[in-house]
């Protein structure tokens, strides 16, 4: 299936990485954490892994680690803005539940 990335999130991602002034990509992953089991990681790529997984949509590069891509396989990465408050947001096809703060997910 692979990982697809709203429009609004490349624009937001790109904008990160050219502030930066580095970087391959976004690595998009898991770690077991909160009140369902597993939340997400986003964190910027400087260097590739051996077990990563690279998807490119919308010009933007979205790096996986091999053991997160179970649980991410057709996410799709999107950015919003609702009032003063604005961030990613993961479609997670996987996802059978979240806790009640949105901060941890459970498959």
């Amino acid at each position: 299936m692979g990982i697809k990335i709203s429009e609004a999130a490349a624009q937001r991602a790109t904008s990160f990485l050219q502030n930066r002034g580095s970087g391959l990509g976004l690595r998009l992953g898991v770690k077991t954490t909160g009140c369902s089991g597993l939340a997400y990681v986003l964190e910027f790529v400087d260097e590739l892994n051996e077990d990563d997984h690279v998807f490119e949509d919308n010009g933007v590069k979205v790096i996986i680690d091999g053991k997160s891509l179970v649980y991410l396989d057709g996410t799709e990465l999107d950015f919003a803005k609702e009032g003063l408050n604005e961030g990613f947001q993961f479609n997670n096809p996987n996802a059978n539940g979240e806790c009640g703060c949105g901060e941890s997910f459970n498959v």
